[in-house]
């Protein structure tokens, strides 16, 4: 799909730290000036959130499998044109939390469905759109566990439907993350999480600076000659 701006994502276990270091690149590049949307799945939308909800607090009443994949690209389809396809069509840099790459590697690999079954939906339902950097932060399944546990009690928040999962699961879905790197080293940037977050960050910019050099001087030129009303 043709646009002008920069898509990237965010992926990694449940407290890999991706959402800090989401937040910290999304600062960095406003600092730049530079024009820049940040969001997350499930929940980038109004719809999306009443998904996410759904999904994440279902506990009650277990959903299956391909439901939760069903809801989950529900949420996905209607963040790509509400949020996602604006922006990017405006010349923004998206900052996504989460996109299919979750999808393949949680209810894939985790849950069991065939990745096949996935890309179909991903046909159906993305129109075409592919990140075209993905950041998967890797740390050990047991450190994930830890660290979201200890959010959730820091924020007094009940654990998600996922984070009630055993420790097999997330290696499964870790196994899946590794895996997508492998099969797209084009696209996928698999960085070692257990660092500080300065060091962990460091190396996260060094790779998003590369696929928004175009989209900053763009940008920067179109500034200096008066062309960026709008954006």
């Amino acid at each position: 799909m043709k646009h002008s701006g920069k898509f990237i994502t965010f992926e990694g276990l449940d407290g890999c730290g991706k959402s800090t270091q989401l937040d910290r690149e999304a600062s960095r590049l406003r600092q730049q000036g530079l024009p820049v949307v940040t969001t997350q799945e499930p929940g980038g939308t109004a719809t999306g959130r009443k998904i996410r909800e759904i999904v994440l607090h279902a506990s009650a009443h277990p959903l299956s499998a391909s439901t939760e994949l069903a809801l989950m690209f529900a949420a996905r389809s209607q963040h790509i044109e509400e949020v996602i396809l604006p922006a990017l069509h405006a010349g923004k840099i998206v900052l996504c939390d989460r996109f299919t790459d979750s999808s393949v590697a949680y209810q894939g690999y985790g849950r069991g469905i065939a990745p096949d079954a996935i890309r179909t939906l991903e046909d159906l339902f993305c129109r075409g759109l592919r990140p075209d950097l993905t950041i998967i932060l890797d740390i050990d399944p047991a450190t994930g566990m830890n660290r979201a546990r200890e959010r959730n009690r820091a924020a007094q928040e009940k654990e998600t439907r996922f984070e009630e999962e055993g420790l097999e699961f997330f290696r499964r879905v870790r196994q899946g993350y590794e895996e997508i790197a492998r099969q797209e080293p084009g696209r996928v940037r698999l960085i070692d999480g257990k660092g500080s977050v300065d060091e962990v960050h460091l190396k996260v910019h060094q790779e998003v600076h590369e696929q928004v050099r175009k989209v900053a001087d763009a940008f920067l030129k179109a500034g200096s000659s008066g062309g960026v009303s709008g954006v």
